[in-house]
């Protein structure tokens, strides 16, 4: 019995070897985790116009390729990732660019993009973050693509890179 216990330690590291090795060899991201919303239908929303609270968007209403991206005034990360919106909607115009604004400040949410510019076709509020949990957002930005079919097609947590733009984002369409 204590020669088993001796092997105890050495049985232990040898599976989280294995287990780390798995992980590797299945390129697994442990900062990517998957979406379980991947090829589902587009969550049920519903919100209003940044600028306009008559102007609303609602999951019924998305029949396009939509690109929605969760973002707030306050998040670094989000303007880091902004102007690659612009280049979005320069490279691909039918796709239906819509920005969430995130628990943020109705004045701060227009005096960013204000400063930044909109690339957005619309700009839709999400203050008490439910439209956020629908769509399972761990933090922000996170950027989702919904197909014509209305299927999430695409999601990415945190800022958009010119390399995902190229390699992931553009070979969507």
């Amino acid at each position: 019995m204590k020669k088993i216990i001796k092997f105890v330690p050495l049985i232990l590291l040898a599976l989280v070897c294995v287990f780390f090795l798995l992980f590797i060899l299945l390129e697994k991201d442990p900062n990517s985790p998957p979406s379980a919303l991947i090829d589902k239908q587009l969550p049920e929303f519903s919100t209003v116009s940044l600028y306009d609270e008559n102007i609303k968007l609602s999951s019924d209403d998305i029949e396009t390729y939509t690109l929605i991206n969760f973002f707030a005034s306050w998040c670094t990360p989000c303007r880091a990732e902004h102007h690659l919106f612009f280049k979005i909607k320069k490279n691909h115009p039918n796709i239906y660019l819509v920005g969430i604004s995130h628990k943020d400040d109705l004045d701060d949410s227009k005096q960013y993009l204000s400063e930044e510019g909109n690339p957005y076709s619309f700009v839709g509020l999400d203050q008490d973050g439910r439209i956020a949990l629908e769509f399972g957002v761990f933090g922000l930005p996170e950027t989702f693509i919904i197909s014509n079919e209305g299927k999430i097609i695409f999601k990415h947590m945190g800022p958009l890179t010119e390399e995902i733009l190229s390699n992931e984002i553009s070979a969507l369409f």
